[in-house]
């Protein structure tokens, strides 16, 4: 079995970009904890996940976190184990805040970031990190891009018999 996955999100505001990456992680068989602990107001319990995250079974972390954003980094700073951040769009300065703060860390304590709302890549990518170990992954993603493809070259095909004549 594969290692879990932790989604961790700063508030239950941010669920609905966290669904995306469930879906995500659900469509390729990958075990998950979903869990809300703030950066900023239950800092220790957010440090202890992370910080127990490996010897629990986790391969990687996602945090998701608007606004101030610092979610993703306070993880990182309390595991060895790939952090992912995603940014997550507010009503203020429609997420740019949010992915600013996730992407600038400083050197040694690294967050891969996804784009704003990005929580389906920030999955996959999980998914990817997983699958260097893990060939059924590795196939299942190999097989989804070929399906990818294709559906992108019929679409191809039908443009070109409608124009290009």
């Amino acid at each position: 079995m594969s290692k879990k996955i932790g989604l961790v999100m700063g508030s239950d505001s941010d669920l609905p970009v966290v669904e995306k990456a469930i879906a995500t992680l659900e469509e390729y068989g990958v075990p998950y904890e979903v869990h809300v602990y703030s950066a900023h107001r239950t800092p220790v319990p957010a440090a202890e996940f992370a910080k127990n995250a490996r010897a629990n079974g986790f391969g990687a972390i996602i945090g998701f976190a608007g606004m101030a954003a610092h979610l993703a980094g306070a993880l990182a700073a309390n595991t060895t184990l790939p952090v992912v951040g995603v940014p997550v769009k507010s009503t203020h300065l429609d997420g740019m805040d949010a992915l600013l703060s996730t992407v600038q860390m400083p050197s040694g304590i690294p967050v891969a970031t996804v784009a704003i709302n990005g929580a389906s890549n920030a999955a996959l990518l999980c998914i990817q990190m997983l699958a260097i170990e893990d060939k059924e992954l590795a196939d299942k993603l190999d097989a989804k891009r070929a399906a990818s493809a294709e559906t992108v070259l019929e679409k191809n095909r039908k443009v070109e018999e409608k124009y290009n004549k």
